[in-house]
């Protein structure tokens, strides 16, 4: 719900902060490749570039292994605008790290590693399942 109140206070839509999200995780992407990764279609992404980069959250940039394409990447003024809504937030954050040990932390971040890779390898289980199967995919 955070994200999602970010969003709405600098007018991005549920869709917008996604392909956002997936260019902090991923760095620049074609378009192509973000296609991919966020699950729309190809032509979609066209549209959500523009509207990200007129909203000043993205911007294309010259592939650097060939300059006939381009790559979508985060523009650095978008990042800087995020910042003064997220200083509460990771003040908090920052708080509540202090109230662990080096050991503690290790580890919850190897817990959090795990976990992560194990909600990745349910997505790739689900990319296997179609719409309305609601049978579910074997867990291999």
């Amino acid at each position: 719900m955070f994200h999602t109140r970010l969003a709405a206070i600098q007018g991005l839509s549920a869709t917008e902060t996604k392909a956002l999200d997936v260019l902090d995780r991923e760095g620049p992407l074609t378009a192509g490749d973000l296609a991919l990764r966020t699950g729309l279609a190809p032509a979609s992404v066209t549209g959500l570039v523009d509207r990200l980069e007129r909203k000043g959250f993205a911007r294309r940039i010259p592939d650097p292994a060939d300059r006939r394409r381009v790559r979508v990447e985060r523009s650095p003024e978008g990042l800087a605008a995020l910042a003064p809504l997220f200083a509460d937030f990771g003040a908090q954050v920052e708080a509540l790290y202090r109230e662990f040990t080096d050991e503690q932390l290790q580890t919850i971040l190897r817990f959090m590693t795990e976990i992560t890779l194990r909600q990745r390898d349910a997505t790739a289980r689900l990319a296997s399942v179609g719409i309305g199967d609601k049978s579910g995919p074997t867990a291999g």
